[in-house]
């Protein structure tokens, strides 16, 4: 993979994890919706990234993580 491929390809990782961000953010997103997109995500940096896959757990999973013990835990749920 070329610096500039590897560049786009880490760039459309970013915005698909902040698209995660705000579904878990977003009340009426289903559950189960979140954590098919969470795998399609890891699938897809295993795929590209397989030397990465660990950073990406590091920065990534555990963001998704804190958001949801956050916005989606049981005690804050409405």
């Amino acid at each position: 993979m070329s610096p500039a491929e590897e560049e786009r390809a880490a760039e459309e990782l970013k915005h698909a994890a902040e698209r995660i961000c705000t579904l878990i953010l977003t009340a009426d997103y289903p559950d189960i919706d979140i954590q098919i997109e969470k795998a399609n995500l890891k699938r897809h940096v295993r795929a590209v990234f397989p030397d990465k896959v660990e950073v990406y757990e590091m920065i990534y999973e555990s963001r998704f993580r804190r958001l949801w013990e956050q916005w989606r835990a049981p005690a804050r749920r409405p």
